[in-house]
């Protein structure tokens, strides 16, 4: 008599006895470190949030707390370099809890024979964004490793802003009928970083996308729109920021495949690398959930900014299935996008 077969796995795939670079790639395994780990470790209503940031109540005031740290490689890309990249970061984490960006630590983790003209190069980069975006790098610290025990230059910067105004902005005020909007075209960053370790040559180079959001973030807040929710779209995306909102909204997200702008230089090399934009890094890029009766004067109000004068509605939140996100493809086919297994991008911010 042949025995029952009972298909199972020996290990399942979700545990991993050792990091792996998947685990801060954005996806499916970032998520869960984030869930079984630190969630589990220091578990509090401000972290419970989920968000960009933590919002925070001192002498009657709100403040916005932030941290985030840099390993991008090459440390200089088309369209800016690592220096950059932490200020914008950090600043746009900050404008994503809808605060003003006031003040930024940064703590340098150096490798033994990294020439001095590059930290300054990137130090200056540093200087420059600061003042673009109104904000003071007021503390930070230094350490060198050895040769070899890091990867020329690491970045960890932390960020406080102040809110000026009395919504909440987070995943949990997400309500079915809200409109998505995306301020612009989507992948830059991820495919300039890629096409320089590539060696990849296009017609147009590809430029980063690496801005700071505040800008725009407060003109809708000062236009008086009702902001539920902003997410910027770095690691995984605008298909992992979707899905982080989704779960931790319970609601379900609707968006429309024809409606999201990509240029044809970063399709094409999308393609020639087997990547979806859906899930390339951005650091100019954030959706905003607004009321829906809020979705015409909103994206009046963005494509008046410079960073989003491509501004459009992408999709809306639905009372279909909690922490479910789909999208209509060009064709009409509806599909689940979901959060990638694995990594598609190592290292790119």
């Amino acid at each position: 008599m042949t025995p029952e077969f009972t298909p199972a796995c020996p290990l399942p795939i979700t545990d991993y006895p050792h990091v792996l670079l998947a685990h801060g790639g954005g996806g499916r395994l970032m998520q869960q470190l984030i869930e079984k780990v630190f969630l589990a470790a220091f578990a509090n209503p401000p972290l419970e949030q989920r968000h960009d940031g933590a919002v925070l109540e001192v002498a009657g005031r709100r403040l916005a707390f932030t941290t985030d740290s840099y390993v991008v490689s090459p440390l200089f890309f088309p369209g800016g370099d690592i220096g950059t990249l932490a200020v914008n970061g950090t600043v746009n984490d900050l404008a994503m809890c809808g605060a003003r960006p006031r003040w930024l630590s940064a703590g340098f983790i150096l490798e033994e024979g990294m020439p001095m003209e590059t930290l300054w190069r990137v130090v200056q980069s540093m200087r420059q964004a600061a003042a673009a975006a109104q904000v003071q790098l007021v503390t930070g610290d230094t350490k060198v490793v050895d040769k070899g025990k890091g990867d020329g230059l690491f970045i960890n910067t932390a960020g406080i802003g102040v809110i000026e105004h009395e919504l909440t902005i987070n995943p949990s005020q997400v309500q079915p009928g809200d409109a998505i909007l995306l301020n612009g075209d989507l992948g830059r960053h991820g495919m300039a970083i890629m096409s320089v370790r590539a060696g990849l040559e296009f017609e147009t180079t590809i430029e980063s996308d690496c801005a700071p959001l505040a800008a725009p973030v407060l003109a809708l807040l000062d236009a008086g729109v009702e902001v539920h929710c902003l997410r910027d779209l770095t690691r995984g995306g605008l298909a992992a920021a979707l899905n982080e909102i989704a779960g931790a909204g319970g609601v379900e997200l609707e968006i429309d495949e024809g409606a999201i702008p990509v240029t044809q230089q970063v399709q094409g090399a999308c393609e020639l690398l087997g990547f979806d934009p859906l899930y390339v890094a951005n650091e100019g890029r954030f959706v905003a959930f607004v009321a829906a009766p809020d979705t015409a004067r909103a994206l009046g109000v963005l494509r008046a900014q410079p960073l989003g004068t491509a501004a459009c509605r992408i999709g809306a939140a639905a009372k279909g299935t909690p922490g479910l996100v789909t999208m209509r493809s060009r064709i009409g086919a509806r599909r689940v996008v979901d959060l990638l297994s694995g990594e598609q991008l190592p290292r790119i911010c």
